[in-house]
């Protein structure tokens, strides 16, 4: 027996392995490189500050769903929304490099022949990419956007570490970032995607990568609270929801710049940000796979599931990964 199915074999089941063994090849197998897969010269992927594709979109967008929104003017409507395309495309970035941090701390601290290291080292490759991705179509929009609120800046260096020797909660936080922006880029695409050529494309990488990353922190979890007490058990419950409503905030509503810049209204930003009725429909949208997730892991209970519901973000489950929100909404 080698020293890796040693260590593995005494710290994980054969599946786990399996899980993350398949999870490593394809990131060797199947991955992008943000310089060779998209032409960012080419004229396909030009960026006209004047598209009317910059529009929100009322079905996905929080903001582009508000009357205040619908009724300015196109050129208003366009300005606007390039500028919050372009930060939640900053924050997402800013955000992949809080999850490397921790997950370094994380696998530096793993024995040798640990299963999780080189998957976990193949995510973070990935993450740099996406990291370069994300700041190139940034600085072509032209748009100079923040990224994070100013408070979640300032501590993001230290939430990183902490991550690294909390890992259950590092996983849950890795979740509660990733599902949101993977939510809407989802419907984006499925709205038609109109969006600009270049916004989509890296909409499509990054969908096409965060499903590895997203099915490895479910593997992750699952195997980790096997081996966790029931306190433990019991916290990452509650940590859950916490995780999911707070890092939508961060993710997915602007900083108080963004108001002041375009002189919106604070009542249209208390609907937009999560006030209004549509408004808490697109937030509690974004969370249909991970009720679901929470469920297979034994930790919707009913105090928890009370917890989710006072959070805003409760509702059914999905009943497949990535089933469209639109069709829960029907069969509700």
């Amino acid at each position: 027996m080698t020293l890796s199915e040693s260590v593995g074999a005494e710290l994980f089941d054969q599946s786990y392995r399996d899980a993350l063994a398949t999870l490593s090849e394809g990131s060797v197998h199947r991955k992008f490189d943000p310089y060779l897969d998209i032409d960012w010269d080419g004229p396909e992927f030009a960026i006209d500050p004047d598209d009317p594709r910059w529009i929100l979109s009322p079905e996905y967008d929080p903001l582009g769903a508000t009357s205040w929104y619908r009724n300015l003017p196109v050129r208003r409507q366009i300005d606007i929304g390039k500028w919050r395309v372009a930060n939640v495309i900053k924050v997402g970035a800013a955000f992949e490099s809080v999850l490397i941090r921790g997950m370094m701390q994380y696998v530096m601290k793993l024995p040798n022949g640990a299963p999780e290291f080189r998957y976990c080292m193949h995510e973070m490759t990935e993450e740099c990419n996406h990291i370069q991705m994300f700041q190139e179509l940034v600085n072509r929009i032209g748009v100079d956007v923040p990224g994070m609120r100013p408070l979640f800046r300032a501590l993001s260096p230290f939430i990183g570490v902490a991550g690294g020797y909390a890992h259950v909660i590092l996983l849950i936080g890795v979740l509660g970032g990733e599902e949101p922006i993977d939510h809407y880029q989802k419907a984006v695409i499925r709205d038609g995607g109109n969006i600009p050529p270049a916004v989509l494309r890296t909409m499509e990488i990054h969908i096409a990568e965060e499903a590895r990353h997203i099915s490895f922190a479910g593997e992750f979890l699952a195997a980790h609270l096997k081996r966790m007490s029931g306190p433990g058990r019991m916290a990452a419950a509650l940590a859950f929801p916490l995780a999911m409503r707070w890092l939508a905030g961060e993710i997915m509503a602007p900083p108080k710049s963004f108001a002041e810049r375009f002189d919106i209204p604070d009542e249209v930003m208390r609907e937009a940000f999560w006030d209004g009725p549509e408004q808490r429909r697109i937030l509690a949208g974004y969370f249909g796979d991970m009720r679901k997730l929470a469920r297979e892991l034994g930790l919707m209970n009913p105090v928890t599931e009370r917890l989710w519901s006072a959070l805003r973000i409760g509702g059914g489950p999905s009943r497949y990964r990535g089933e469209p929100e639109r069709r829960m909404r029907e069969v509700a």
